[in-house]
């Protein structure tokens, strides 16, 4: 008997008060748990474990970035949701990330799918690492952020390079089309 997936599956989201040698304890003793995100900043330790929209979201805004890119020759290596650090201060896994370029400990774009919590607080983190560009997606709405010397600045157009002609409005579109029927929104994507 086939087992229907429930759609709406949420994340699963536990913060605890924490240091550094503790989240270093919690990450060891969770390496063997595929699927199980952990971040630490300011003293709280975050384990995150994603529900089925959270993943679906996560992967087809990473085939549709990743289709942009091959398309338009630009070299690139991506980083999924690798762990991003910065001793003894931040500790970071994007549900999606890419480097440019060159492969790096700290990626160019990192991109959070957001439903339970965490979004815009999570920019503070990412600032720490100094990842030049997070987007987030969160209830339809894609929102990008670009660091500057005195923080994120919310753009309409992605300003790290290779990136800066993707059609926003058009991938937005894309990414929600995608969630019914993933062919049709990357021929129409290819096609714009």
């Amino acid at each position: 008997m086939t087992q229907i997936l429930d759609r709406e599956t949420i994340d699963q989201r536990v913060v605890l008060g924490g240091n550094w040698n503790q989240f270093k304890l919690i990450q060891k003793a969770s390496e063997d748990s595929p699927g199980v995100k952990l971040s630490f900043f300011a003293g709280a330790i975050e384990i995150l474990m994603p529900g089925f929209q959270h993943e679906n979201f996560s992967e087809i805004i990473g085939y549709l970035v990743t289709t942009f890119l091959l398309t338009q020759g630009i070299r690139f290596y991506p980083s999924g949701s690798m762990t991003q650090e910065k001793t003894p201060e931040v500790s970071s896994q994007a549900d999606k990330s890419f480097c440019l370029e060159t492969a790096k400990s700290i990626p160019d774009l990192s991109i959070e799918i957001v439903y339970t919590s965490g979004g815009l607080n999570k920019l503070s983190k990412y600032r720490a690492l100094g990842v030049p560009e997070v987007w987030f997606w969160e209830d339809g709405t894609l929102r990008l952020y670009h660091l500057r010397e005195d923080g994120y600045e919310e753009v309409i157009q992605s300003e790290l390079s290779g990136l800066e002609t993707l059609n926003i409005d058009l991938l937005k579109r894309c990414i929600l089309m995608g969630e019914t029927d993933l062919a049709e929104a990357v021929k129409v994507f290819g096609q714009g």
